[in-house]
């Protein structure tokens, strides 16, 4: 006789509610196991004199529910293979609804040669659905508060939340839906859903979640659906809705008429405004300006999906694969220690993506790469980085402020020979001179400017001040005092 596993549900708990199939087969079978005696069908069990054996014992020795279940399967298995014939076994809820061992033996059995059978049972969903009282056609997901991410929320569905076993795994529940919902959100707690003298429903806020005490096997938190803006308003959904909208013939007359071309200047004058962030102390500004930068991304997409290129998921898809990709050190086999190896990867990576597209980096110019509309300093930085590499490159800092002194010489040849051009040529070569300088001493060019910038941008602000406290004007100053006071800013800025 083939080994034969037959897995009926117990139900929510309530007798009446147990099928009549499932009954049967319990009255019937020889050899019952109970993943848990913990459950209120239990008593009914032994009124009837049905002798079973409980796996409660796995929980005490083993570390994690994972490590549980994989040992109730395995013993399952072997017990089954003993006794060459066919044993029951009861599993709390039904057999497909949160219910990890069975999946397990849903996999083994196959391979195990063990005949498996399912026998359905009501579910704590089915009361969870009568009890709390809406219908899961609106929009419904079911969720394990053991595995919790704010990634999985929905607002605008009903979500129920099993596996809220005690106040421990509620408090890890709270914290991750507080990512979403506000502390003082409603949410509903039932206990024992539908059994007669068990049952508890709790309508609470949600940062009361780890206050309760009574959770246990039959415990889940409830949280409905809601199309409220302050919900939706943190979801990429929303966002991704909006920008739509905004480029819908019912949206804004702007937005519909941007192209990528009008919008240029805006992503990079948005990027710029993100950096000038970082220097200040205030993180809502900053978290507002990358707004305003992911707004450009949103638009440039949706801008690319009316004309049939792509759509935002795209991006997103392609993104999330080459990071997965570029980090086989995190998501593969491969190892970094530290950060140069992880570089070292990621480069090598790069060259295979290439040659998978059918370029050759071999044959690819040194000094392909770097982005064309990088800012002057940066671009003069990059170019400098990759042609040092390969040794054309002073060798003494010595030699590079002979240069710098080199091109002001004949920068001022060219002023004196009045020549535009010969000027404009001169002066980049100057400016070039003073990246390489830069790089040497390394420092980033683009950083030392923007502090001279921040610097000039305060000490004038003292003119403009100091000259307001006298009562004057620019109009009514000359440069000899502006030139007092920006010595004056220079001692206190």
């Amino acid at each position: 006789m083939q080994p034969h596993i037959i897995v009926v549900g117990l139900g929510s708990g309530d007798e009446d509610q147990l099928t009549l199939g499932v009954w049967k087969k319990l009255k019937q079978a020889e050899r019952i196991y109970l993943r848990t005696d913990q459950h209120p069908m239990v008593k009914m069990l032994r009124e009837n004199d049905i002798a079973f054996e409980s796996f409660d014992s796995l929980y005490e020795s083993r570390d994690t529910f994972e490590q549980v279940y994989e040992a109730i399967a395995d013993e399952l298995l072997r017990k089954t293979r003993e006794v060459q014939g066919e044993l029951l076994y009861a599993v709390p809820g039904h057999p497909m609804v949160a219910e990890m061992t069975v999946q397990l033996l849903k996999a083994r059995c196959p391979e195990a040669g063990v005949e498996l059978t399912l026998l359905g049972g009501e579910s704590f969903l089915d009361q969870a659905f009568i009890r709390l009282g809406f219908d899961p056609i609106e929009g419904f997901q079911l969720l394990n508060g053991t595995e919790l991410s704010v990634h999985t929320l929905n607002p605008q569905l009903h979500t129920i939340i099993g596996q809220v076993y005690d106040t421990y795994s509620a408090s890890d529940v709270k914290l991750t839906l507080m990512e979403l919902y506000p502390d003082d959100w409603e949410v509903v707690v039932g206990h024992a859903l539908g059994v007669p003298g068990e049952e508890a429903i709790h309508r609470i806020p949600l940062y009361e979640l780890d206050h309760l005490q009574d959770y246990g096997n039959l415990s889940l938190v409830w949280i409905p659906r809601s199309d409220e803006d302050r919900l939706r308003n943190r979801t990429f959904a929303r966002l991704h809705e909006i920008v739509e909208i905004l480029r819908s013939p019912e949206g804004c007359p702007w937005d519909r008429e941007q192209t990528h071309q009008s919008l240029r200047k805006n992503l990079i004058e948005e990027a710029y405004e993100v950096l000038e962030t970082f220097d200040e102390d205030d993180p809502d500004h900053m978290a507002e300006e990358l707004g305003d930068l992911m707004l450009q991304i949103m638009l440039h997409s949706q801008i690319e999906a009316e004309e049939g290129g792509f759509t935002v998921w795209d991006v997103i898809t392609g993104l999330n694969e080459k990071l997965i990709r570029r980090h086989p050190h995190v998501f593969g086999e491969m190892k970094a220690d530290d950060a140069n190896e992880a570089l070292s990867n990621w480069q090598q990576i790069k060259q295979e993506e290439k040659r998978s597209k059918g370029i050759d980096p071999d044959e690819l110019p040194l000094l392909s790469g770097v982005p064309r509309e990088l800012p002057g300093l940066m671009k003069a930085y990059k170019l400098q980085k990759k042609a040092a590499a390969v040794g054309f490159d002073w060798s003494q800092l010595e030699e590079v402020l002979n240069v710098v002194e080199s091109e002001l010489v004949e920068l001022k040849e060219a002023i004196a020979s009045l020549s535009k051009k010969e000027q404009q040529e001169e002066l980049g070569d100057l400016l070039f001179s003073v990246v390489n300088l830069a790089r040497f001493l390394k420092i980033e060019p683009e950083e030392a400017m923007s502090e001279a910038n921040r610097k000039f941008f305060d000490r004038f602000g003292y003119i403009e001040q100091q000259l307001r406290l006298k009562g004057k004007s620019f109009d009514q100053t000359d440069l000899q005092e502006m030139e007092s006071l920006w010595q004056e800013a220079k001692k206190v800025l």
